[in-house]
């Protein structure tokens, strides 16, 4: 469920944490092994596809219903590790709220009433937005290339909305919004929270998140569990994916991969998955792409991409 967007976001100097001991330059040409960038490949792979096979499953079920699923299958797979919950409870209990139920769950409500394309550019705010917590709340300074890197992200984000076109709403990119602002709150909440096992906090945020988003669903949706129990093998094969693919093998291959590279090296290979989003949802579902929405998403991805890249502060080396 975590990327290194959050990590990478923070402001800091040009040196990280690598290995046993010492300080290496993030920006020097440091190789993955092989297996490891198989294991970045199939990562970006799968969470480029995430919100295609989301927009596919959400055809027969609806979002929060959808969501609900998911959470409700990774706890079940990762029941094993539902022991002591990780660190502070009361921090896994806000993660369980804010990003289990208010991240997922705003976003499968906004990719609901959006191209897959658009959401996959859209949700890239939550590196901007972290980048602007870190400075609100934990008094961290940003370089000036971070600074104009968040103005023109939002810039991009802004001309997406502009002319959003026929199959997509304002309303569901403001939720898509929301839920990378959920998203940032989320990561400086897991910066406090400190090393825990990737398998064991997601197990408990889907624990937490499940009843939330099931009881949403049964609010504010129309017939879930009769969408539910009328999905095809589409439908279910979509939660299927996205709760062993995105949720157990891509974060767990990507907490790996943090466990053994600086931050600063695996951060920017992010920046593949929304646009290998924008490329499966245009050849997957046959969404329009568009010299208005290629523009807008460049500009939001080149903005992400000041603010990953523009690091000034240290940053510890996370483990798995």
């Amino acid at each position: 469920m975590w990327n290194a967007s959050a990590a990478s976001a923070t402001p800091g100097p040009p040196l990280v944490k690598a290995g046993r001991s010492g300080y290496i330059d993030p920006l020097s040409d440091i190789e993955l092994r092989p297996v490891d960038r198989l294991a970045a490949t199939v990562a970006i792979v799968i969470w480029g596809l995430n919100l295609v096979v989301g927009k596919v499953g959400l055809a027969q079920v609806p979002p929060l219903a959808l969501t609900a699923a998911r959470f409700a299958l990774v706890t079940l797979l990762l029941s094993p590790f539902l022991r002591r919950p990780p660190g502070s409870p009361w921090l896994v209990l806000a993660l369980g709220l804010v990003f289990g139920a208010g991240h997922f769950g705003l976003m499968f409500a906004g990719l609901a009433g959006v191209d897959a394309a658009l959401a996959a550019i859209v949700i890239q705010l939550g590196v901007p937005f972290s980048a602007a917590l870190a400075v609100a709340v934990d008094g961290e300074r940003l370089s000036g290339r971070q600074l104009i890197g968040m103005m023109v992200a939002f810039l991009g984000v802004a001309l997406l909305a502009g002319t959003p076109g026929a199959s997509s709403s304002r309303a569901h990119v403001l939720m898509l919004c929301g839920a990378s602002l959920a998203w940032a709150v989320a990561s400086l909440m897991l910066r406090r929270l400190g090393h825990v096992s990737p398998f064991a906090l997601n197990a408990w945020i889907g624990v937490l998140a499940t009843p939330l988003l099931a009881a949403g669903s049964a609010l504010f949706e129309e017939s879930p569990l009769a969408a539910l129990r009328s999905a095809d093998w589409r439908a279910w094969g979509a939660v299927l994916f996205m709760a062993v693919g995105a949720s157990i093998i891509a974060h767990g291959a990507w907490y790996r991969l943090l466990g053994r590279y600086p931050v600063a090296r695996i951060a920017p290979l992010t920046l593949l998955a929304p646009a290998l989003g924008v490329v499966f949802a245009v050849v997957l579902l046959g969404e329009p792409l568009g010299l208005h929405r290629a523009a807008g998403g460049l500009v939001t991805i080149g903005g992400v991409a000041m603010i990953q890249v523009g690091q000034t502060r240290r940053l510890p080396r996370r483990t798995a």
